[in-house]
C-alpha cells in the first residue's frame, strides 16, 4: 500500500502501481504553432469510500469520455476518448488511504470542460469484468452495471486544462453508497461518484488504535459524507482530496467503529481546517484517536421498494447531524438494515495542540433515520438503540 500527501503527489503520479485508477488524459507539453491548439495535462484518478459489507468490489475500466459540455449526449460532438491499451479490473475497496494506479495519458487540448464519463467493460458468460465479494464469503457473484458499458457513468464536475499545465482530478467512488441488493440476492451499481480538482485541495490524517483497524472514517460537512476511508493495520486514516476551507469551509472527522455485537462509540472531531497542497493531522500513532467500547444494535425495516431508496442514520448534536451509517434498501423488497453504536459518541473541536480532548455527548443511542428515494423525497424517523435493536422502521413514499 502507497500512501500520500498533496506534496508529492505529482511525483508519485509517474511511478504509481495498483489500486487507485489514475487516467492520464492531458498530455501534450503545449503546442507553440499558431495554427495547432495548446495542449495541458490532466490526470483523472479514482478513489474510493469504504464500502459496507463487502470485502471486494471489482470494476473493469474500458475508456473515460470528456466533453467540454455537462449537457453533451452519447453521440453528441466534442467528446475525447481515452482508451486504454487493455481493459483494467480494479478492486474498488485497495482504494483507501491514497493508493494509486496509474493507466496512462493521452492529449487533451487546453480549454474547460465539464463532464467526465467512466465506461466499464460487460459480464461475458461466466467472465466477470464486475463483481464483488461479500464479507465472510469467498464467492465472487456478479456485480450489474446498467449503462455503465454503453454510454458510461456520469459525473458532472467543471474543471480548466490551463495550457502547458498539469490538472488533477480525482473521482471518488462511493462503493458503499453505489452497491444495490436484490431481492433474489443479486447486486447491481448505481454509482455515487463526485469530482475534486487537486489545485484547490489538501488532505486530513490521523491515527485510531491498531486495535481499531478497519474502522470507518469519514470527512462530513453538515451531515454529508465528503470524503471516507478505512483505518489500516497500522489504525492509520488518510482523507484525501478536500477542497481548501478557505473555497468550502472546515470538515467534521467521524470515526465509526460499529462491528457486531461490540464495537465503539463513535468520534467526532469538529472544525478541522484543511490547507491547498498540506496535510492537517488530527491525531498521531503515539497518541491516537482512543474511543470506549460500545454495544452495537441494529435498527431495521422498509422503505417502499419502488422508490429505490437510500437510508442513512444521522446524530444530532448541538443542532448539527452527523452521518453514522447509511445503506441501499433492497430494490425488490425494500428492507434495509444499520448497524449503530449504542454508546454516547465522543466530541471534541480541532487544535493544532495534540491530543484533542473528547468529551460525551448526551445522544447515547438516539438517531434520526432518513430515507431519500430515487426522485429525492425525504421521509424521517427517530430510533434509539440505547436498549436494543429497533425493527419496523418504515418508510412508505
Amino acid at each position: 500500500m502507497i500512501t500520500r500527501s498533496q506534496l508529492n503527489l505529482k511525483k508519485i503520479f509517474a511511478v504509481l502501481p495498483v489500486p487507485f485508477i489514475v487516467v492520464a488524459c492531458g498530455g501534450g507539453d503545449g503546442s507553440s504553432s499558431d495554427n495547432a491548439p495548446t495542449n495541458g495535462t490532466l490526470h483523472v484518478a479514482m478513489t474510493d469510500a469504504p464500502s459496507c459489507g463487502f470485502d471486494h468490489v471489482y470494476v473493469t475500466v474500458n475508456k473515460v469520455r470528456v466533453n467540454s459540455s455537462s449537457n453533451a449526449g452519447d453521440n453528441d460532438s466534442g467528446w475525447t476518448d481515452i482508451t486504454l491499451p487493455a481493459p483494467q479490473k480494479v478492486d474498488l475497496l485497495s482504494l483507501t488511504n491514497g493508493v494509486l494506479f496509474d493507466i496512462g495519458r493521452a492529449p487533451l487540448p487546453a480549454g474547460q470542460y465539464q463532464q467526465v464519463r467512466l465506461v466499464l467493460n460487460a459480464n461475458q458468460g461466466n467472465s466477470l469484468a464486475n463483481s464483488l465479494v461479500v464479507s465472510g464469503t469467498t464467492n465472487e457473484v456478479p456485480l450489474a452495471t446498467p449503462s455503465a458499458t454503453q454510454s458510461g457513468y456520469k459525473i458532472i464536475q467543471p474543471f480548466t486544462v490551463p495550457a502547458n499545465t498539469l490538472v488533477d482530478l480525482i473521482l471518488d467512488f462511493n462503493a458503499c453508497k453505489s452497491i444495490v441488493q436484490q431481492g433474489n440476492g443479486s447486486y447491481s451499481l448505481k454509482p455515487v461518484v463526485t469530482a475534486t480538482p487537486l489545485t484547490v485541495s489538501g488532505t486530513i490524517s490521523g491515527f485510531v488504535p491498531a486495535a481499531q483497524a478497519g474502522a470507518t472514517v469519514y470527512a462530513e460537512q453538515n451531515g454529508q459524507v465528503i470524503r471516507g476511508t478505512v483505518a489500516d493495520g497500522n489504525g492509520q486514516f488518510v482523507l484525501t482530496p478536500l477542497i481548501q476551507s478557505s473555497t468550502n469551509g472546515t470538515y467534521d472527522i467521524v470515526v465509526v467503529d460499529n462491528k457486531l455485537p461490540s464495537g465503539h462509540a463513535t468520534g467526532i472531531i469538529r472544525n478541522v481546517p484543511v490547507t491547498a497542497s498540506a496535510t492537517t493531522t488530527v491525531s498521531t500513532s503515539g497518541a491516537p484517536i482512543t474511543l470506549p467500547t460500545s454495544v452495537t444494535n441494529t435498527v431495521s425495516g422498509t422503505a417502499t421498494a419502488s422508490a429505490q431508496a437510500s437510508v442513512r442514520a444521522l446524530q444530532s448534536i448541538n443542532s448539527v447531524s452527523y452521518e453514522i451509517a447509511s445503506t441501499n434498501a433492497n430494490l425488490d423488497t425494500g428492507a434495509y438494515s444499520l448497524t449503530l453504536p449504542a454508546a454516547a459518541p465522543m466530541i471534541g473541536t480541532y487544535s493544532p495542540t495534540l491530543p484533542i480532548a473528547l468529551t460525551a455527548a448526551s445522544v447515547a443511542g438516539q438517531y434520526s433515520v432518513q430515507a431519500t428515494s430515487a426522485s429525492g423525497a425525504t421521509q424521517t424517523s427517530a430510533a434509539n438503540v440505547s436498549g436494543g435493536g429497533q425493527s419496523g422502521v418504515n418508510f412508505n413514499f
